[in-house]
């Protein structure tokens, strides 16, 4: 049996802009995705501290070292520049290889900086 587990996480990462003039998508900071080894256009859920939202998009690669974590398209409509998110992506994988798999879980610090 597959089961869906968590695979990744950027926990409170700061919101650094919101364009709602775009197709759509998440931008983040490639440092911030290859320590919690996402990959451009990987499907992630963004939750919203402040507000509660929690939306499904997709990656788009940032500039390194910039912090950027960007809500793109009718994303920006659930959050604002300041606002506190978790980026969250999921697994599927067999159960049994489930049990012993360990997620890449990140903590940005100001700045959105590892």
């Amino acid at each position: 049996m597959d089961i869906e587990i968590l695979k990744s996480k950027i926990h409170r990462v700061v919101i650094t802009e919101a364009n709602l003039n775009y197709v759509g998508s998440l931008t983040l900071d490639e440092d911030l995705m290859d320590a919690a080894n996402i990959i451009e256009n990987e499907k992630v859920q963004v939750v919203n501290v402040n507000n509660g939202a929690r939306i499904e998009t997709y990656v788009i690669t940032g500039k390194r070292r910039s912090g950027i974590c960007c809500l793109n398209g009718p994303a920006a409509r659930q959050g604002t520049t300041g606002d506190i998110v978790i980026v969250i992506s999921y697994a599927r994988m067999d159960f049994e290889k489930a049990k012993s798999f360990k997620p890449w879980v990140i903590f940005p610090k100001e700045g959105n900086r590892l």
